[in-house]
């Protein structure tokens, strides 16, 4: 049997473009010979539609999309994710289902057994668990139809459940899985998945057909890399991560040959980010960014990643010198606009800064310098950027990482300011790593940027280690805490300095109010500050 997959770019609630998306892919597949089209989950409404699924408009239109793929299935079966109404009396309103469609008519809908309710998951808000089990007969093929977490509970292992689908479907003989998967990207879930797929085909032997969607909703990305897996367990098919494609396979005249794409971690984060940058612009109809150039590496990391994002005339720098910028900070940025052949003003805050000291003054009287006068600073940069944000119509990316971001290193309503938080989820270790391999080949982004000590210049001779710890050690502390929930006794039996672990968590903890006023943060680590991370802001834990 042929079977094409359809690994597309949803737009969450834009039925137009996702109806157009789904109906040219089926006749694209059946133009190349495919029986049978595999979309991805919730691919009629975009994944995830979180409270959208509360108005009984939005279901309404998943309904007419619905109808308007039916027109589209002569010759040929489509298996397509949408919501589905409960028609019981009890439990939630909702199924998160799959459409089975052939010849004009939906043939056979399947729930969702499992509803993931960790990290950034939430399905069991919105729809009930499927409790009754059935698979799809078509062309004398047997398809056992899952839903994504639906394969995560192989010999019903995963505590989070009391239920394997597939043991309930294996009762019936079937030839083949169809999943259909939205399952955000990180960079480690790539592997994780196609273990998993893997040792599902293992365990039943049976091949799988999976196909995930790829694009970013806001904060989560989606990196595609859908699979075709034979009954021995090994990948016959991946596709490619990041980037929209249609194949057809037929998997009885594949060679079972073992295809991976291999990538780097730094490379999956590299890609994942200017995917994250571009669909948000794209989807928010967004044209031009702008960001603060301050000559540190953070600022040029993000001005390079929006510039391959959006294009390199679509992204505008402020360079906002203070008296205490170097003079090879303001080289440095304007030797990377030239070298990326970004357009830049150079604006200095010097006036402006004074402006508002000549006026605190009567208030601040002989009070020494201190933290006021060094966020006055970055909140004078922050005006400055938002005026011309507002003026010429960029949206401002926020250039803080995930480091400064966890420990409160930032200001609120100036270096934390932005419509968009490109680096809030990649440490500084990571930051430098990426500007290395970006320069793999050839200098883009000035030396001098990635090797100097990292300083927010607020004050003579300043430098992020004055303040915070290494980072190489910061990060590592940050990871353990963050990512593996490990705790204060966990992380000194690691080997980290008590007094150093209490104040790191310390910290992390009592910034959690400040982060709650960041901009939405593209996730690539298994544990990303925002929807994913629920922590109290008043918490006495550690604090």
């Amino acid at each position: 049997m042929k079977i094409a997959l359809a690994q597309l770019n949803y737009h969450i609630g834009n039925f137009e473009s996702n109806t157009k998306k789904i109906v040219d892919a089926i006749h694209q597949a059946k133009l190349e010979g495919a029986e049978i089209v595999l979309f991805s989950e919730l691919a009629v409404c975009g994944y995830p539609p979180r409270d959208f699924l509360e108005f009984e408009d939005f279901i309404q239109k998943c309904e007419n999309v619905i109808d308007e793929i039916k027109q589209h299935t002569a010759g040929i079966a489509v298996l397509v994710g949408s919501p589905s109404r409960n028609p019981k009396i009890e439990g939630k309103d909702l199924f998160n289902s799959a459409y089975f469609i052939a010849d004009g008519e939906v043939k056979k809908i399947i729930h969702k057994t499992l509803l993931p309710t960790y990290d950034v998951f939430d399905e069991n808000r919105y729809f009930e668990p499927n409790k009754t089990f059935e698979i799809v007969e078509y062309k004398g093929k047997k398809i056992a139809v899952t839903i994504c977490e639906d394969l995560w509970n192989l010999g019903n292992n995963n505590p989070l459940y009391t239920i394997c689908p597939m043991d309930e479907l294996m009762q019936f003989k079937p030839e083949m899985i169809l999943n259909l998967s939205a399952s955000p990207f990180d960079y480690e879930h790539a592997e994780d998945r196609k273990h998993v797929l893997k040792a599902n085909a293992e365990a039943y032997k049976i091949p799988i057909y999976y196909c995930n969607q790829v694009g970013a909703q806001t904060e989560i990305i989606f990196d595609g890399g859908s699979l075709v897996i034979d009954e021995k367990g090994n990948v016959v098919e991946e596709f490619q991560y990041f980037n929209e494609q249609i194949s057809n396979i037929n998997l009885e005249k594949m060679d079972s040959l073992q295809i991976d794409i291999c990538k780097l971690k730094i490379e999956f984060i590299h890609d994942a980010l200017i995917l994250g940058i571009r669909d948000y612009f794209q989807k928010m109809n967004f044209k031009k960014a702008i960001l603060g150039l301050s000559g540190g590496i953070d600022s040029a990391l993000v001005l390079y990643l929006a510039a391959q994002a959006l294009g390199k005339e679509n992204v505008h720098s402020l360079l906002l010198p203070s008296e205490y910028s170097t003079s090879h900070s303001i080289s440095d940025a304007e030797q990377l606009c030239k070298n990326l052949g970004t357009s830049y003003d150079i604006v200095p805050i010097k006036n402006n800064y004074e402006a508002f000291l000549q006026t605190l003054n009567p208030y601040f009287k002989e009070l020494p310098f201190n933290v006021a006068e060094e966020n006055l600073q970055a909140r004078t940069r922050g005006v400055l950027l938002m005026a011309f944000s507002n003026k010429f119509g960029y949206i401002l990316l926020n250039t803080t990482n995930k480091s400064e971001a966890a420990v409160g290193y930032g200001t609120l309503y100036g270096d934390m300011c932005g419509g968009l938080a490109v680096l809030g989820d990649v440490y500084k270790t990571q930051v430098f790593e990426l500007c290395k391999w970006i320069n793999r080949n050839e200098e883009i982004i000035p030396t001098n940027i990635i090797t100097k000590p990292p300083s927010a210049e607020l004050r003579p001779n300043q430098k992020d280690s004055d303040s915070l710890p290494e980072y190489d050690v910061l990060d590592k502390i940050l990871y353990q805490y963050i990512e593996k929930r490990q705790g204060p006794k966990e992380l000194i039996a690691q080997g980290f300095e008590a007094a150093l672990v209490n104040r790191v968590l310390k910290m992390v903890n009592s910034n959690e109010w400040k982060r709650h006023q960041s901009p939405p943060i593209l996730r690539v680590s298994p544990k990303a500050f925002g929807v994913g991370r629920r922590m109290p802001i008043v918490g006495k834990y550690l604090s």
